[in-house]
């Protein structure tokens, strides 16, 4: 796998082989070690189909004031949806069709459990692959440089399974990359794209006393 000066970038460790520049830092942490997280049963909430995961919410619809002052585009109706075992909200009220507020507020819950709950790699029976859902995320973007537009609907669901991942990499994309049959600069440039999920891994890499990506 390529490297990029912005992944696991301390300097490389040459007498250990060491790919992330200190000795502790190429291995899985224990799950008691890992990160601190909500962590809810396979497959993850924003990985599975649409329909599925629509059933596991509440739609409201709020009228909004809109653009122009108080009195104006009373007509946009914005929408929240609720994912129930989580409590996770999804809203849109910024635009004047009910219908794409209420598209672009699913988009923006799926987003936000993608980054917000795990679900444990190494809970499933046997290996990590046989966890269904992340394997068909994995599978379909396996080889590919993840450029994934912010409009792209599997976004949220290909941040999920990597996240889930990363979390139990402690972090490290060079862990994870092989999973994926990509580069870590790959993985990296997809995180930038999100400041949420970037946050978050850095998070993850602080608690096990690692440098943050850039």
């Amino acid at each position: 796998m390529s490297r990029d000066d912005t992944d696991d970038s301390n300097t490389t460790d040459v007498r250990h082989g060491n790919r992330d520049g200190d000795d502790h830092s190429a291995k899985r942490p224990n799950a008691d070690e890992r990160f601190p997280a909500t962590v809810v049963p396979h497959p993850h909430p924003a990985a599975i189909d649409e329909d599925e995961l629509l059933r596991q919410c509440d739609r409201r619809a709020q009228r909004r004031s809109g653009r122009g002052g108080q009195h104006r585009n009373k007509t946009s109706t914005g929408i929240f949806w609720t994912h129930r075992p989580t409590g996770h909200i999804g809203e849109a009220t910024e635009r004047r069709s009910q219908v794409d507020n209420q598209r672009e507020a699913f988009q923006r819950l799926r987003m936000k459990l993608a980054i917000a709950v795990r679900t444990d790699p190494r809970s499933v029976d046997g290996p990590r692959a046989q966890d269904s859902v992340a394997r068909r995320w994995r599978d379909q973007y396996a080889g590919s440089p993840l450029r994934i537009a912010s409009s792209n609907a599997n976004l949220a669901a290909v941040m999920a399974v990597l996240l889930d991942d990363l979390w139990d990499a402690g972090g490290q994309p060079s862990l994870v990359a092989d999973d994926w049959n990509v580069s870590t600069s790959a993985i990296v440039r997809l995180l930038r794209g999100q400041p949420a999920a970037l946050q978050l891994v850095n998070q993850i890499r602080q608690h096990h006393g690692r440098k943050p990506l850039r």
